[in-house]
């Protein structure tokens, strides 16, 4: 067992890579499927020195919620700027605001700062290299601590409950 481990660091990966790469050639040939077994152990095993180690999730429930959180917010924002294209009944303003970070952990910033740049009307255009603050760009922002109060509130939060306490 463990020298399939040696060579099969992820196994999660390796099948994901292995799905991907037969759906993008939309084959199940044997050459298709000897290349992408192929790829599927290769990429990990070339790849691995790479790898920051994964954090623990300390609270599965608070990740679950986290994420329907953020696709709820995806949803309602799409909304909020398509009806701010659509129906201009003021001037959007928007800005770039520095949010102050107090998630320490590399994962936990990085799933902050996509999250930022997947909610449409919010862009993270910068993480500091010492980890301390967001560069923010909003497209609509009329009050900057009322933002990072959400932003807090809503998704660094209960990132730093799921992956630090």
């Amino acid at each position: 067992m463990r020298a399939l481990g040696r060579y099969l660091p992820t196994p999660t990966l390796s099948l994901v890579l292995l799905v991907v790469w037969l759906l993008m050639v939309r084959s199940l040939a044997p050459g298709q499927l000897l290349l992408g077994a192929f790829l599927a152990v290769g990429i990990p095993l070339l790849t691995q020195r790479f790898w920051e180690p994964l954090p623990q999730v300390k609270h599965p429930i608070k990740l679950a919620w986290f994420v329907l959180v953020v696709l709820f917010d995806i949803v309602k924002a799409n909304v909020q700027v398509s009806l701010l294209i659509l129906l201009p009944k003021r001037e959007p303003h928007p800005g770039f605001i520095e949010y102050p970070l107090q998630v320490k952990d590399r994962l936990a910033i990085t799933l902050l700062a996509n999250t930022i740049t997947m909610t449409p009307g919010t862009v993270s255009t910068n993480i500091r290299l010492d980890g301390s603050s967001l560069l923010i760009h909003a497209l609509d922002m009329s009050d900057e601590q009322a933002l990072i109060r959400e932003i807090h509130e809503r998704y660094e939060r209960p990132l730093k409950e799921i992956f630090e306490c």
